[in-house]
């Protein structure tokens, strides 16, 4: 086991945890940064499978993306070691943010702190679903943008439950791939 791997592992997923707020997508969007393009751990493709699956898994999208990450880094110990690293700067953040909670509440330069992160964050989502869908562009057919129009409305328009949305592409992407198959198999036939 490669323990200088381990370490920068850690403090990777440690340090983007600790300086990243405004949730999983966020993160994500770093962890590709530092994980693809400075480390060169993960291929692109690589990472856009590991976002796939840590939106449509339950749970934090941070620690599933640390999760997919550190096995694919390290198997079960980058696993333990990614999400250890993610999870212990929140934990420790909220903990102490927990005991001034009330005098923080009124304070209103803690309200105008608060609204600067948010407006930070929406960009930092924006630049996120752009570099998605930059990456999508490369590679999709018709269709791929069809069921991206059909959940952005279900969503927006609709305002159905993210969850439908995600259970419908999961089941759409097992249909897909399916019938992909199937005609691909049965188009070597024919050759043969």
């Amino acid at each position: 086991m490669d323990k200088q791997k381990l370490k920068t592992l850690f403090w990777s997923t440690f340090t983007l945890s600790a300086f990243t707020f405004g949730g999983g997508y966020v993160i994500i969007s770093l962890m590709r940064s530092k994980f693809v393009n400075q480390l060169h751990w993960l291929e692109e493709e690589e990472m856009l499978d590991l976002i796939a699956i840590a939106q449509s898994s339950p749970g934090v999208i941070a620690v599933n993306g640390a999760i997919g990450v550190g096995y694919k880094v390290a198997g079960l110990m980058g696993v333990l070691v990614a999400v250890l690293g993610t999870v212990l700067p929140p934990f420790t953040i909220i903990t102490v943010i927990s005991f001034f909670y009330e005098a923080l509440a009124q304070n209103p330069l803690f309200d105008q702190l608060l609204d600067g992160m948010q407006a930070g964050v929406a960009a930092v989502i924006c630049l996120v679903v752009w570099d998605l869908l930059v990456k999508l562009n490369e590679k999709a057919t018709w269709l791929e943008y069809v069921i991206l129009s059909l959940a952005f409305i279900a969503s927006f328009v609709y305002h159905l439950n993210v969850v439908y949305i995600i259970l419908a592409c999961i089941a759409l992407g097992i249909g897909l791939t399916f019938w992909r198959k199937s005609t691909s198999d049965s188009e070597g036939e024919v050759a043969s």
